[in-house]
C-alpha cells in the first residue's frame, strides 16, 4: 500500500474544509498533483499545500492509498468524508465531519474528534481514541436516517446525540455518553460502557442499545421484559447481568427496538 504522508506546515485560523483528503480523491496521482488539490478556508479556495507539505506518491487506486496526517488537524473539516477505501491514520485531533458519509475503508483518529463524526455513515471502520463531540453517527439537519452501516469505535467519551436515527452498523463507546444517545434509534447496535445522562433511546422504534453504566434519568417509555447475562453481539461482548426493555411505546404501539440496562448500576429501577 503506498503511503502519502500530510504534515501541517502553518497555524490554521479559520478552520478548512478538506474533502479533498481521501484515499478515492488521492489514488492516482503524484506529490505534485496532491499538493494542488483544492480546499477551502471561508470564502477562498487555495490548494492543499498552502496547509500540509506532502510527502509520497499516492497508490493506483483508493484501496491501495494510504494517508498519514501529522500535526494539529483540529481545524481541519471533513477528512476522510465519503471515502470508499484505503486508510487513514490522523495522529492527533481533528475537526468535524471525519468520516461523514464514508462506505468502506479505515480512518483511525489518535486524538478527539469534533462534532458529526461519522455522520451518515454506510460502512467502514472509524477509530477515535480520544473522546468525540456532539452527532456521532447521526442524521444530518433537517434528515432522519443516520448511519446505516459500518462501525465507530470511540475509546473514550461521547457528548449529546450519539445515534441519532440509526438504522444500521455499530457504535462501540469505552466511556460515557451524554443526552439523547440513540434518539430515535431504527436499527443496529448502539453499545456504552459508562454512563449515559437522559433520554437514552428515546423514540426508538427498532434496534438494540445496551448501556453498562448508569442511566441518570430513564426514559418513560420502555417495557421491563426480562434479565439476560453476558451478552455477545458477533465480536461485541458486555459481561454482567442486564434488564431488558422493549420500547419506545412513547412513540409506537408495537416498538421493536430492546434496550438492555445493567442491573447492578441501575438498582433504583
Amino acid at each position: 500500500m503506498a503511503e502519502v504522508i500530510l504534515t501541517v506546515n502553518t497555524e490554521i485560523g479559520i478552520k478548512v474544509e478538506a474533502d479533498v483528503i481521501t484515499p478515492d480523491a488521492f489514488a492516482g496521482k503524484t506529490k505534485n498533483e496532491i499538493e494542488s488539490l483544492q480546499v477551502w478556508q471561508g470564502p477562498k479556495q487555495l490548494p492543499l499545500s498552502a496547509f500540509f507539505d506532502v510527502e509520497g506518491d499516492a497508490g493506483s487506486s483508493a484501496e491501495d492509498t494510504s494517508i498519514v496526517i501529522k500535526g494539529d488537524a483540529s481545524r481541519v473539516k471533513r477528512i476522510g468524508e465519503k471515502m470508499t477505501a484505503g486508510k487513514i491514520t490522523v495522529e492527533g485531533s481533528v475537526s468535524m465531519h471525519v468520516g461523514s458519509q464514508m462506505t468502506g475503508g479505515e480512518i483511525l483518529v489518535k486524538g478527539d474528534a469534533d462534532s458529526w463524526a461519522g455522520m451518515e455513515m454506510v460502512g467502514g471502520l472509524l477509530h477515535i481514541e480520544g473522546n468525540a463531540r456532539d452527532h456521532v453517527g447521526c442524521a444530518y439537519r433537517g434528515k432522519w436516517i443516520g448511519m446505516s452501516g459500518g462501525r465507530i469505535i470511540i475509546d473514550g467519551n461521547a457528548n449529546n446525540n450519539l445515534g441519532g436515527g440509526i438504522s444500521g452498523g455499530e457504535i462501540i463507546v469505552g466511556g460515557n455518553v451524554g443526552h439523547y444517545c440513540g434518539i430515535r434509534q431504527n436499527g443496529g447496535l448502539i453499545a456504552v460502557k459508562g454512563n449515559a445522562i437522559r433520554a437514552v433511546a428515546a423514540e426508538m422504534t427498532a434496534g438494540t442499545m445496551v448501556v453498562n453504566g448508569t442511566i441518570e434519568r430513564f426514559s418513560p417509555g420502555f417495557e421491563y421484559v426480562t434479565n439476560e447475562s453476558d451478552l455477545k453481539f458477533d465480536d461485541i461482548e458486555c459481561p454482567g447481568e442486564f434488564m431488558k426493555f422493549l420500547g419506545d411505546n412513547a412513540i409506537t404501539k408495537r416498538p421493536k427496538g430492546t434496550l438492555y440496562v445493567n442491573q447492578a448500576a441501575n438498582m433504583d429501577l
